[in-house]
């Protein structure tokens, strides 16, 4: 055989290896995009404990969480460690988020639409 025939084979196995390589890539790049496309889009989820200015938690409080979208508000009893926990938030929506318990209020802390972050923990403490 000659030598530029030699060459020939060399580079068109190469050639279709290459092509091969990139077909098999390119059928795993489509797999997880189908993979997350299926899921549907990333669900936020906020948590945390409500506590008094002692830093004492705080049982039963009542967590408010508004949406600045619609304008509606969930709310959830704080539990026996003081914890609160709203998931299911959507990535292109504002919320406010504060506590009450006996006439005492925490701050109103704020989740941006525009804080990439999926979960979010905020600690609540009620003052005066």
């Amino acid at each position: 055989m000659k030598r530029t025939d030699l060459l020939f084979r060399s580079f068109a196995g190469k050639v279709i290896l290459a092509s091969c390589s990139m077909l098999i890539l390119s059928g795993a790049v489509s797999s997880v995009s189908a993979l997350a496309e299926q899921r549907g889009p990333v669900q936020r989820v906020v948590q945390g404990k409500v506590t008094d200015t002692g830093g004492t938690i705080v049982k039963g409080a009542i967590v408010y969480l508004k949406d600045d979208h619609s304008l509606s508000v969930k709310s959830y009893f704080s539990d026996e460690q003081g914890e609160y926990r709203f998931g299911q938030l959507a990535q292109n929506t504002d919320y406010e988020i504060w506590a009450e318990n006996n006439g005492k209020k925490s701050a109103v802390k704020t989740i941006s639409s525009f804080d990439n972050k999926n979960q979010f923990f905020i600690d609540l403490k009620l003052g005066k």
